[in-house]
């Protein structure tokens, strides 16, 4: 199959694709024990391209000349046809620890369940964990007329992260207009498949807020706490920075509310409980729910394994919260055209 340069043959390398995969091929190059692929992706829903992208890599890694595969998937361009730019939704809080990107995956993984055409964008340039929460660790994407191709990931919800473009454990220090930059690159990708793009922004109210406010300016704003005082005070800046820049506040979501012992089965509530939905309600904000303090959450995101793609409580909190965002959604489509 190899050529005398040990570079495989890409037509060899064609011919092991899935039928699918071939039939929708755009593009395949090869070099340095890499394969990049281009497919088109019309008609498909999230989940079938990530399981075309999954049963892709696995046949061209079974040659062994190749390490790696990169996958990109590209939308139908029907003539003259447009698309509108997806509606940003962007998730936020005032102080780290409070489980924010946690919510960030599993709130796009509830919307995508529903229906939605949903990107994931992990504007947490600093501490980026998208790619892991996603199960999408160690795959690089691709660019295509110089922007960024989203990572398609198991769960029907295509990301991307600076923990896609920088090697494990890399320690990314840079100042205030580097990270905003990575955050237009991020944003600026070929989201064009998406309905509505989650944004997993960084705690504060920093440079990469700033950016987005004034550059990409948000449909709403989630915003996350837990119930104790601290948490909420430092929730309370972030929701005056959003409505500051004039983005509306779909709500405020109390996390890790609640803790049922897995031995006895008593509930407890180690950062309190109500503090949230109390605030939500002086600040004349809706109140979108609680998720649970669950130790399954935790084992489940750090597997790569969203809770809100399984069954059982943790997934119902995360698929409740999901319909009242996307009823949010749908009620405020029209507002932003007028």
């Amino acid at each position: 199959m190899s050529t005398p340069d040990s570079t495989p043959d890409t037509e060899a390398l064609r011919a092991l694709l899935p039928a699918q995969a071939r039939e929708r091929l755009q593009s395949l190059r090869c070099a340095e024990a890499t394969v990049t692929l281009i497919l088109e992706a019309s008609g498909l829903s999230a989940r079938d391209r990530a399981a075309l992208e999954i049963a892709a890599r696995k046949a061209l890694l079974r040659e062994e000349d190749i390490a790696e595969v990169r996958i990109a998937f590209m939308a139908d361009k029907d003539a003259g046809a447009v698309k509108a730019a997806p509606r940003i939704l962007a998730v936020g809080s005032g102080k780290g620890g409070v489980g924010k990107s946690t919510l960030s995956t599993n709130l796009a993984v509830a919307l995508a369940r529903q229906g939605l055409k949903v990107g994931l964008v992990d504007a947490d340039i600093y501490g980026p964990s998208q790619a892991r929460l996603l199960g999408t660790e160690g795959i690089k994407p691709v660019a295509h007329d110089k922007r960024l191709v989203p990572v398609a990931s198991p769960w029907g919800v295509p990301v991307l992260s600076m923990a896609h473009l920088s090697e494990p454990g890399q320690a990314i220090a840079w100042r205030g207009p580097m990270a905003a930059g990575a955050l237009t690159q991020l944003l600026e990708a070929h989201w064009e498949d998406a309905d509505v793009l989650v944004v997993d922004l960084p705690p504060g109210t920093g440079d990469v807020q700033l950016t987005m406010l004034q550059k990409f300016k948000p449909a709403g704003a989630v915003i996350v706490s837990t119930p104790q005082d601290l948490a909420l005070i430092d929730a309370t800046r972030a929701i005056e920075l959003f409505t500051k820049g004039g983005v509306p506040i779909v709500g405020l979501v109390e996390n890790m509310a609640g803790y049922i012992c897995p031995h006895c089965g008593e509930e407890s509530d180690p950062f309190g409980c109500g503090g949230a939905q109390a605030s939500a309600q002086e600040l004349g904000v809706p109140f979108l729910g609680r998720i649970p303090l669950d130790i399954a959450i935790r084992t489940q995101s750090d597997a790569g394994t969203p809770p809100a793609a399984g069954e059982g409580k943790q997934a119902e909190a995360f698929a409740a919260l999901g319909q009242q965002v996307a009823a949010w959604l749908d009620s405020t489509a029209g507002a932003e055209s007028n």
